[in-house]
């Protein structure tokens, strides 16, 4: 199967079952022994990351023969094959809980987020909501829709929000000096918030929900998909020093927006703050 919107359905077909199976049983459900930390004591990694990522890869390898696959556990086992990306013609990347602080603890804020890469750039992107078993996808050049379980669609756009000043920045990754300079600024924005989830913040994003995100690291499995389904939407993408962002890029800071106004509003202010 080659890269067709055959090839998409069916892997949205096999996210939605994955998450039906390996993701849902397990939310609210999980023991102590099915949690475990990575990095730093709240960078979570539970069962259900870990059985989803290995189910869509076999998936994955089974419908697109050749494919690499980069998922998030994986590259956390052999960072190495995060070159595959760049590597490869054709890459999935997969993110298998989106989120997972949220989940582990709870709350109903999480997603699965698939983006597919050729020769480097994002040529499909998936934001999938398991608790309502809903999604905002998007093929490039193509735009951005929502589509249900129950077979609704529609077309999506990030221009038609109110156009508030309102975004969603982590200031628990940044450094202690840019998050003291960013509260100074409060004032200049409508509201600052974050989700803990990529897969939301990029929803709310691509819808106009929302003016702006920031994202202060630059993980593919957490960008490659929402960064192009905002610019699908209408939105813009950059990072804060102004490059066009790429899924290959492992350096900087990632500005999304829902509109190319916003973009300017939003740099005009954060750009000082982060000293960039």
């Amino acid at each position: 199967m080659k890269l067709t919107p055959a090839f998409y359905e069916a892997l949205i077909n096999e996210v939605r079952q994955v998450a039906r199976e390996e993701i849902m049983p397990r939310f609210r459900n999980l023991e102590t022994t099915q949690i475990d930390s990575k990095t730093t004591p709240d960078d979570l990694v539970t069962i259900a990351d870990k059985r989803s990522e290995e189910r869509l890869t076999e998936a994955i390898g089974r419908l697109l023969p050749g494919a690499a696959v980069v998922g998030e556990e994986a590259v956390s086992d052999d960072p190495s094959r995060l070159s595959l990306i760049e590597r490869e013609d054709i890459c999935v990347i997969v993110d298998p809980v989106d989120g997972t602080w949220n989940y582990a603890n709870g709350l109903a804020t999480f997603g699965v987020i698939i983006a597919v890469t050729y020769k480097g750039e994002s040529v499909f992107g998936l934001l999938y909501d398991p608790v309502l078993d809903d999604w905002i996808c998007a093929e490039k050049g193509t735009g951005s829709r929502f589509e249900t379980g129950a077979g609704q669609t529609r077309k999506i756009s990030s221009l038609e929000g109110p156009g508030l000043l309102t975004g969603m920045v982590p200031l628990y990754l940044l450094s202690p000096d840019q998050r003291q300079a960013v509260s100074e600024r409060l004032s200049e924005f409508n509201r600052l918030n974050s989700l803990r989830c990529s897969c939301h913040e990029y929803r709310l994003v691509s819808q106009g929900r929302i003016g702006f995100c920031l994202a202060a690291n630059l993980k593919p499995w957490d960008h490659a998909a929402g960064a192009l389904i905002v610019e699908e939407a209408g939105g813009a993408a950059q990072l804060i020093t102004g490059e066009r962002y790429r899924p290959t890029m492992s350096e900087g800071m990632l500005l999304t927006a829902a509109s190319p106004q916003m973009m300017e509003d939003a740099l005009s202010r954060l750009r000082p703050a982060l000293q960039v």
